[in-house]
This record gives C-alpha cells, sequence and structure tokens, in this order.
C-alpha cells in the first residue's frame, strides 16, 4: 500500500536483516521513512509502533505485532559556532560513517566512538558511550518529531535525560519521539581522550605518546576488532550487559571481597564495576548454549553462532543474569533493547 510522499507498507516483514543478532522474527507492518514529510504523513496506527534504526541495539525475541517504522533519513551539514563547528547528521547516517567523515575534515571529538555500529538516530537513545567518553560529551541537540503533540521540536542536551547507556528516549518517553537529526559540537583543534586504561594500554604498546586523532582512532579500532565481533561475519548486538553501577558501601563489600574486580569511581559518589570480569570470572566465557554463546574474547557479548532461536537467547541470558546474582548479589541488566517477552 503506496503511503503520501512514496512511503511503503511491507506486511509480514521479515525482520532478521534488520538486526545484528539476526533472530527469526516478522513485523505486522514495516514502514520505510526518508524523509520528515514522509513521517508527518504516516497515519495513526492503534497499538504498537517501533521506531527502528541500524538494529544493532534492537533484538527481536518474538514476532512484532505492530508497525515498525525504518528511520533511513539521510545528510549531513556543519556549521562554525565560534572556535568550534556544530556538525548535524539525519538519523538514518551511519553512525561509524560519521566519524571518519568528521576526522577526514579535521573535526575532532568523536575519536573514541568510532566503530560503534548502529545509525546515528541511535546513539542519543542509548547515549552511547566507550573508551572513557560518551555521546552526551559533545551533544548539542537534537530535531524530532513529537507522536504526541505531532510537530516537530528541538532538544538540548539537559532536555534528553542522559545517563549511562540511556535517555528519555530509551526510558520515560520511550516511542514518543522519532529522532531526525543530530546536532554535534566539534572542535578543529584536536586533545586525545587516553584516559581508559585499555586504550592507553594500546597507545603505549604501539609507542605512541602523543597520539594524532587518526592514531587515536586507529587504536580505537584494533581494540575493537580485537574484542568486539564484527556482526557481518558473527551476529551479535556489541556488549550486552550494563556495567553495574553501585552505591559506595556496596562496591567497599566487593571489592574486600574481590579486590582485583576492576572498578571506576564516579561524581556522584558511586561506582561502575566491570560486568564482563564478573561473568568471565564465573566461567562463561566461551561457553554456549545451543547456538547461542558467550564470545571468547569478551565476555560482555553474546553471540549467535547461526539459527539461534529467541529461546536459546533468553535461557543464555537468564543463566548468565542468575549466576551473576548468586555470587555478587548484582541484578545485570540488558544493554540492547528486546522486544517481545521479556521487554522492559
Amino acid at each position: 500500500m503506496a503511503l503520501p510522499n512514496a512511503a511503503e507498507i511491507i506486511h509480514q516483514a521479515d525482520l532478521e536483516p534488520l538486526s545484528t543478532f539476526r533472530l527469526p522474527a516478522r513485523a505486522a507492518e514495516l514502514v520505510c521513512i526518508q524523509s520528515r514529510r514522509q513521517l508527518a504523513a504516516l497515519p495513526d496506527k492503534p497499538g504498537t509502533e517501533l521506531i527502528l534504526g541500524g538494529g544493532s541495539n534492537t533484538l527481536f525475541v518474538d514476532d512484532f505485532p505492530g508497525r515498525i517504522v525504518l528511520n533511513q533519513m539521510r545528510g549531513v551539514h556543519s556549521r562554525c559556532a565560534g572556535e568550534e563547528v556544530l556538525v548535524t547528521a539525519a538519523a538514518g547516517e551511519n553512525w561509524h560513517a560519521l566519524v571518519r567523515r568528521c576526522l577526514s575534515a579535521g573535526l575532532y571529538g568523536i575519536e573514541n566512538l568510532i566503530m560503534i555500529p548502529g545509525s546515528v538516530g541511535a546513539a542519543p537513545m542509548q547515549n552511547i558511550g566507550a573508551y572513557g567518553m560518551e555521546l552526551a560529551d559533545v551533544f548539542e541537540s537534537l530535531s524530532a518529531y513529537d507522536r504526541e503533540s505531532r510537530e516537530l521540536v528541538t532538544l538540548g542536551r539537559e532536555d534528553c535525560g542522559f545517563g549511562y547507556r540511556d535517555s528519555r528516549f530509551k526510558s520515560t518517553d520511550r516511542g514518543r519521539f522519532v529522532i531526525c537529526d543530530v546536532t554535534l559540537r566539534l572542535s578543529r583543534t584536536f586533545t586525545p581522550q587516553t584516559g581508559y586504561a585499555s586504550l592507553a594500554g594500546e597507545l603505549k604498546r604501539t609507542g605512541i605518546d602523543r597520539p594524532g586523532a587518526r592514531q587515536l582512532a586507529a587504536a580505537v579500532m584494533r581494540l575493537r576488532r580485537h574484542r568486539l565481533p564484527d556482526p557481518g561475519r558473527l551476529a551479535n548486538a556489541g556488549s550486552f550487559f550494563k556495567n553495574p553501577i553501585v552505591d559506595a558501601d556496596v562496591a567497599e563489600r566487593l571489592l574486600a571481597a574481590h579486590p582485583e574486580l576492576p572498578h571506576w569511581p564516579m561524581a556522584d559518589g558511586r561506582h561502575k564495576l566491570a560486568a564482563a570480569w564478573m561473568i568471565e570470572r564465573l566461567g562463561w566465557k566461551g561457553r554456549t548454549i545451543g547456538r547461542v554463546g558467550v564470545y571468547q574474547h569478551h565476555a560482555l557479548v553474546l553471540v549467535n553462532h547461526g539459527g539461534a532461536s529467541a529461546a536459546e537467547l533468553l535461557e543464555l541470558v537468564a543463566a548468565v543474569t542468575e549466576s551473576v546474582a548468586q555470587q555478587f548479589g548484582l541484578a545485570l541488566e540488558p544493554e540492547p533493547m528486546m522486544v517481545g517477552g521479556v521487554e522492559k
């Protein structure tokens, strides 16, 4: 069925190729949106609706009974803002390609976030982060279509409710906004962010004391290639579990029992603990249940070895989280959005 402005509805759409974990699932309707006009012209759909970008942070653990809107808006432009440059990218642009484009243009600030899979529109939803920085550090604003008021709105950093791998778009206002574009505040002056231990270690290993922007980005890519499998070759959704953030007294108790547990003090007095260390410590690294498993090079990553079912994934998730809860008294939370029987 054709929609105004050439948008198209696909019925009983196959969702497996639209998620990097590639579980079998179908959607009652799939609509590909390439412009704001198409989005505004989209008729209301009573019931369930989901916005999808690159599919790297969404797992379908069941068929989807409603409409999925696939955001394919494109375009990148920039404008000067004093000593800085504001770069605006449409939500359907590929995030990794945007980082590379900015590097080539001599615009700096997101080098540590290179090679993160997914679309630009998904970046603020997840408040993506890696190697000592997160999107909120360079975020200026975004424009989004508010489906409640049916108008285009602009939201600044304080409006987005950014948290650790979280935002209002993923939690309190999930499903309300369709992100159209994202604006980042970048600099023409490169200031390396090398405080993250594994990144500092990789630079030291290669004998680089004062990295340039491309050297820093290359070091991040080497780390990611070693620790994270290419979803085009081995289906996965990147880091599957969030690192637990706990109060100081909880951290003190756990560190007394496990002094080698990696941890990072936070500005509010709480501590972030390394979920990967706990999962590996319990012997899960490299183990499988059916056709899913914990990646052999990184215990935070769950992988689909081919033809896996949602039931196998959910069994593995439950087994890992129960194991961590029993040993450490912590409840691990999935980082990807799981759409279906266990959706939160």
